[in-house]
């Protein structure tokens, strides 16, 4: 379980980007967090493993509090950002997916046994020795799934996932989020290619402006918000 309260972040000069948000996300969950360009989204998951400290308001995540506990929960909760060339380190893929393990002090055996099953997860076992560089965009975004899945990690967060990659790579990385969820991962998903996804999500959360504005099934939030007279959405489906 994950637990926001009263969750409040400003930027460095002050301006709002954050308002008393509280939410929980309950283990097994898939959530989408959804709204315009500077609502949010990516300074809220940024707070839910620890890479921000919250103003106010408290973070807990299975009771830990990330600005306190963060190895711990950085072991619990792993991120995926948007691009992905950033969070690969390693020369070779399975260099890079072996980074997260054996910075947590596993054995040689167990530092392979993780990749092994991670990159057997996201279907890249056969590219264990090829250089990273040599990747398409698909292929790094999947490598960088695995080295998450490499540190156990029961919940993946998942920013902008389908930014710059053509239909077969969008298709290819929504299959291995769905599989991720079926095997009882929570997964959390931003994204404005909200009609991707839409179809799959246990929930939707608006952001707008820092405030949660609403959250619950996709079937009744989606209405709910066309609904809305504040400015047109253009980023939900069916919206112009």
């Amino acid at each position: 379980m994950i637990q926001l309260r009263d969750l409040c972040y400003n930027y460095a000069d002050g301006t709002p980007a954050l308002k008393g948000i509280s939410l929980d996300i309950p283990k097994g969950e898939f959530l989408l967090i959804c709204g315009p360009n500077g609502s949010g989204k990516t300074t809220l998951i940024r707070l839910l493993n620890g890479l921000l400290k919250p103003g106010s308001g408290t973070v807990r995540v299975d009771g830990l509090d990330p600005a306190k506990d963060g190895r711990e929960v950085v072991r619990r909760v792993g991120m995926v950002f948007q691009d992905a060339d950033s969070q690969i380190v390693g020369e070779t893929v399975g260099e890079d997916v072996a980074f997260g393990p054996e910075n947590l002090g596993l054995s040689p055996e167990g530092v392979k046994e993780r990749v092994d099953f991670a990159l057997e997860a996201v279907g890249l076992r056969h590219l264990a020795e090829k250089p990273c560089y040599r990747l398409s965009g698909g292929e790094k975004r999947r490598v960088a799934i695995a080295g998450v899945l490499a540190m156990q990690s029961q919940t993946l967060i998942f920013d902008e996932p389908f930014a710059n990659l053509d239909y077969p790579g969008v298709v290819q990385i929504l299959k291995h989020i769905l599989a991720l969820h079926e095997k009882g991962h929570t997964i959390i998903l931003t994204t404005h290619d909200v009609e991707k996804v839409i179809a799959h999500v246990q929930r939707v959360a608006v952001l707008e402006r820092g405030e949660l504005k609403t959250v619950g099934p996709a079937v009744s939030v989606v209405p709910a918000i066309s609904n809305w007279s504040m400015h047109p959405l253009s980023w939900l489906p069916g919206r112009n």
